[in-house]
């Protein structure tokens, strides 16, 4: 687009002014937006998604999947991830601008137009689930439709601004790539794809809940009913307390389960930290003393990695 300005010249001959003619050009930062547009997809949570995938494909095949099939569900899996989280993006861009964790996401940002995001996450969304269908099995396109639905629509939608358990009862979308991943291996779903699922779905309580004790005033200013922001210490105390424990404790419920000490080893050594870690956090917010709550957030996401590198090494020796 050009824009025309007008100034008067000094011509004695009397002559119409000099029409001067600037023609900005506008230039998009590529770069830039290529990496907005990542950023919807939260990666950092699609690679933490796809480290409980990978190695249960491993433990449903008895050792390592075609690399054909592994390559699928990766692809798939970590689309359906982008999508649920792009969706999620554009669910919560009203409360995202309220936030000073979310307020420089592409959205309130202003970087990603809404209508872009909705349209990015819904293709993303249908060629996951066009994968998932082709190229593995029903039960698996099924459980990555669900997951992406459940998500966007029951948690972000629905129960993450209406109750305090959000956590809890959405704790099944982050542990739903483990039985995908079994479900692409076998087309079915075994005891021990239960008892992974179970573990993952126990630890975002205990791996959510110092997030949310660190910006608890950004979701109280959201009004976003998170546990910290509407329970007593005591009480949030008491789940992490709970829920680590669950959780190291069906970890260890699954080495029955076809696994030998190759797993369960390192899973009783890493849980045993993860359950001191978490006394140790409670212990603090009880005494009224800097409480440091990411160093529990970022030690069970070792925890988790450890334990779920356990379950590939066993897969394969």
């Amino acid at each position: 687009m050009s824009m025309i300005t007008e100034r008067p010249a000094s011509n004695p001959a009397g002559q119409p002014p000099v029409r001067s003619v600037e023609r900005p050009v506008a230039r998009r930062d590529v770069r830039a937006v290529v990496s907005a547009y990542v950023s919807l997809t939260k990666p950092r949570i699609v690679e933490l998604l796809l480290v409980t995938t990978v190695p249960a494909m491993m433990l449903a095949e008895g050792g390592m999947p075609s690399l054909w099939l592994m390559a699928v569900v990766l692809i798939g899996g970590s689309l359906a991830a982008g999508a649920a989280s792009v969706l999620n993006c554009y669910i919560d861009r009203d409360i995202d601008q309220l936030m000073r964790r979310t307020k420089r996401r592409p959205l309130p940002a202003h970087t990603v137009s809404p209508r872009s995001a909705l349209v990015f996450g819904l293709v993303l969304a249908a060629i996951s689930i066009a994968l998932m269908a082709a190229f593995t099995n029903l039960l698996a396109a099924a459980l990555t439709l669900a997951a992406i639905v459940y998500y966007d629509v029951v948690y972000t939608m629905w129960l993450k601004r209406s109750t305090p358990t959000n956590t809890f009862w959405g704790g099944a979308c982050g542990a739903a790539p483990v039985l995908i991943g079994w479900a692409a291996v076998t087309g079915s779903l075994a005891p021990a794809a239960w008892g992974l699922f179970a573990v993952v779905f126990f630890w975002q309580m205990p791996h959510f809940y110092p997030l949310a004790m660190k910006y608890k005033d950004d979701y109280a200013r959201a009004g976003i009913p998170m546990l910290p922001v509407v329970a007593s210490t005591r009480r949030v105390n008491a789940e992490i307390l709970i829920f680590a424990w669950l959780t190291v404790l069906t970890s260890l419920a699954v080495w029955p389960l076809g696994l030998s000490a190759i797993y369960g080893v390192p899973t009783l050594v890493v849980g045993a930290i993860f359950i001191v870690e978490a006394h140790r956090l409670c212990r603090r917010a009880t005494r009224g003393e800097a409480i440091k709550p990411m160093r529990l957030f970022h030690w069970s996401t070792t925890y988790l990695t450890i334990v779920f590198v356990a379950v590939a090494l066993d897969a394969l020796i």
